[in-house]
């Protein structure tokens, strides 16, 4: 079967490039529209490099977000088209640029032909596919509708890398702050101070606090930088090793949600991906158990991780999930209640979406806010520190003057 090297469109407006098999040219153009892909240019051309010719490249290349929505889109068109799932593999494998996803795709192809169901097939590569994505593709390969299960998954990515690129986005301001902050800071204190201080001690001034403060801070960042800097690799690494411990890493978890602003963000966002994710579940006809279980583990923060055991550990016990619920933290009253009355009335799902539906909108306000409540208390910090600095050059300077009148 012939080669073909293709210049195409994808979905998001981005030029790839690649090969792919085909039986003829304009076979090679419907398996580039069948993998949502708009072909510019086709023609026969040199073959693919070998998986071991880009073995390093494999080991030093992630997947990206972006690059896993599109692969599940394409999965879905072609699913949905009535192409086998080894030959969507295939198609997706060749027209990849990501060497990593190539190659797991030629490994996933050879297990499915071997005998092995899809989850097991995903799961063996979790640099690629997250838990949450293969007990999803589980679900949608148990229940026989995986290319509607795969339209969730789509929408669950797309927006959780939209929450993620409005809380970017969001403080992309306040690190600027920050960084015009401590270069302020240093560049006052190691150059400009000094120079103010020779002529001042050579005046034989009162000199104020201020500037006191100022000349003990530059002697001990001159004298000790040694021991500062060996203070703070010592804190950093020990809090490194701290908060990859369970308890460690419980405590950092829980202090996150306590602080104000980011905790409450972090907070819509663990009830938006919670409902989101159990809908998506249920109406795949996993029990709520196991649900609650897959949950637990992609939920991402160790504090509600843990009211998710309790939970689990309450419904087993035959408890349902509204009563449960009422006795956890960090669980809202709005979701509890809402909970309650969808499992009362059988309409659990229905409940769940609209908790989703909130929580997303308030995510998406809660990410707008918080520069326009993280900006304004930086640049107070910016003032202070610039202003504590003036009052250390310019109290002195005004004593000068009047001696010299």
């Amino acid at each position: 079967m012939p080669t073909f090297t293709y210049k195409a469109i994808d979905q998001t407006g981005a030029f790839v490039v690649g090969n792919l098999e085909a039986e003829s040219m304009v076979a090679a153009q419907e398996l580039l529209s069948q993998g949502d892909l708009i072909p510019t240019e086709v023609k026969e051309g040199v073959t693919v490099k070998s998986n071991k010719a880009n073995l390093w490249h494999n080991l030093t290349t992630s997947m990206r977000q972006e690059e896993l929505i599109l692969f599940t889109k394409q999965m879905r068109s072609m699913l949905r088209a009535g192409i086998s799932i080894v030959k969507v593999f295939d198609i997706i494998s060749q027209q990849s640029e990501n060497p990593l996803l190539r190659d797991t795709l030629a490994e996933m192809s050879e297990d499915v032909q071997a005998g092995s169901n899809l989850f097991d097939a995903f799961r063996k590569h979790p640099r690629v596919f997250p838990n949450l994505y293969c007990s999803l593709v589980n679900a949608g390969e148990s229940s026989g509708n995986l290319p509607e299960i795969l339209d969730r998954v789509v929408y669950i990515m797309e927006h959780e890398h939209k929450v993620k690129g409005d809380i970017k986005g969001a403080l992309a301001y306040p690190k600027i702050v920050v960084i015009a902050l401590v270069f302020a800071f240093f560049f006052l204190l190691t150059f400009v101070i000094p120079k103010f201080v020779t002529v001042f001690e050579k005046a034989n001034l009162d000199l104020p606090l201020p500037t006191k403060i100022c000349i003990a801070m530059y002697t001990g960042l001159t004298v000790y930088w040694p021991v500062l800097i060996g203070g703070a690799a010592a804190i950093f690494f020990g809090l490194t090793a701290f908060i990859k411990t369970p308890g460690g890493n419980l405590l950092k978890d829980q202090l996150l949600l306590k602080m104000p602003i980011i905790g409450n963000l972090f907070l819509k966002t663990a009830m938006s991906r919670f409902s989101s994710i159990l809908t998506i579940l249920l109406s795949s006809g996993v029990t709520i158990l196991n649900a609650i279980i897959i949950i637990s583990e992609t939920i991402g923060n160790a504090a509600i991780i843990k009211e998710f055991d309790r939970l689990r550990d309450q419904m087993a016990e035959g408890h349902g999930i509204a009563k449960p619920l009422r006795t956890a933290k960090y669980f809202p009253p709005m979701v509890v209640n809402m909970v309650a009355i969808g499992e009362e009335s059988g309409r659990l799902e229905e409940m769940l979406q609209e908790i989703a539906k909130h929580y997303d909108e308030e995510v998406e306000y809660a990410a707008k806010g918080l520069a326009e409540a993280v900006g304004p208390i930086l640049i107070v910090a910016l003032t202070v520190v610039v202003g504590f600095f003036a009052m250390a050059i310019f109290l002195p300077i005004w004593d000068l003057t009047k001696m010299v009148k």
